[in-house]
């Protein structure tokens, strides 16, 4: 019996060793194209003559499956002048989105990105936004940037980790904030902030300006809508401006190329868009890329402590 298995353990050790000076010798290692998809799955081809967005179901001012948002507005401006037909795939832009979406070439187009985003494509900066302070009209504050007296006296609505978190912390405002959460909750409303704001629950909402822009015109309630100062010069995890783009996947240079010119030549149309939904903008900052401001702040503060 003993003698059996060993002749059996050995069988197994010389299978092995020269099972591994094959592989050694001829096995062939690939590795995955980030670009092709989900593993499993074969990857989706575009069709050219249609303009297949990547699109949230349930997040206005920006989307919806109505299509009510200024996002699709845009995307319907964008087919019509290319002459092509409009196509939607909808999922809730949560952690996996472009994985989930563009990347498996399902759709080819998001309506929305920062422009130094390095998972996209993107077009030149579509227009540029930041946060806001939103205010209730009737409550007499006024508020201007982090220094305003008004902000200390009331309950302050902030979305949890948001940019906006940083000059608050610095400013000594924390005992008055209220945090939402980042991720919200899908049976709340997008400007559930806003609401608390008009019943009163909370005195201030700072918001990114599309949502509260957007919410507030919205409101029964008259508010006031401030831009946030800029505070990345400060710290640049207080950055409140962003530029905003259109993207495409990273092998997509001409599908890009043939919608910028579009961008470019209805670009007074699509300010009209943003207008009339109530969003804030501001002039387009060149080459604006918050890595690069990162870089300035820490050498500032190299330079300052070497005086």
């Amino acid at each position: 019996m003993f003698e059996a298995t060993k002749r059996i353990s050995l069988a197994v050790v010389f299978a092995a060793i020269s099972g591994s000076a094959f592989a050694a010798a001829d096995i062939v290692v690939d590795t995955i194209d980030p670009t092709m998809g989900r593993i499993g799955e074969a990857k989706a081809t575009s069709d050219p003559d249609v303009f297949a967005v990547c699109s949230d179901m349930d997040n206005m001012p920006y989307s919806n499956e109505k299509q009510e948002g200024f996002e699709n507005k845009i995307a319907e401006l964008i087919a019509k002048d290319l002459g092509k037909k409009l196509k939607y795939l909808f999922s809730y832009d949560r952690q996996g989105f472009i994985r989930n979406t563009i990347k498996t070439g399902t759709c080819d187009v998001i309506m929305g990105t920062t422009s130094d985003s390095d998972m996209l494509l993107t077009s030149k900066p579509i227009y540029r936004s930041g946060y806001v302070f939103v205010t209730r009209k009737d409550s007499g504050y006024h508020i201007t940037d982090w220094d305003s007296p008004d902000l200390r006296k009331g309950i302050i609505g902030i979305v949890d980790k948001a940019p906006p978190t940083r000059p608050l912390y610095d400013h000594n405002l924390m005992a008055n904030a209220r945090p939402y959460r980042l991720q919200r909750d899908l049976h709340l409303s997008p400007g559930a902030m806003i609401d608390d704001l008009a019943k009163g629950d909370i005195d201030v909402a700072i918001l990114w300006g599309p949502i509260g822009g957007y919410y507030a015109k919205k409101s029964s309630v008259p508010m006031v809508v401030t831009p946030i100062p800029e505070y990345e010069k400060i710290n640049a995890k207080g950055k409140e401006y962003w530029n905003i783009s259109l993207g495409v996947r990273h092998g997509d240079k001409a599908r890009l190329a043939e919608i910028q010119k579009v961008l470019d030549r209805r670009h007074d149309d699509i300010m009209k868009i943003l207008d009339d939904y109530g969003i804030p903008h501001v002039p387009v900052v060149a080459n604006d890329n918050v890595f690069k401001t990162y870089e300035e702040n820490i050498k500032a503060k190299a330079e300052s402590k070497s005086e």
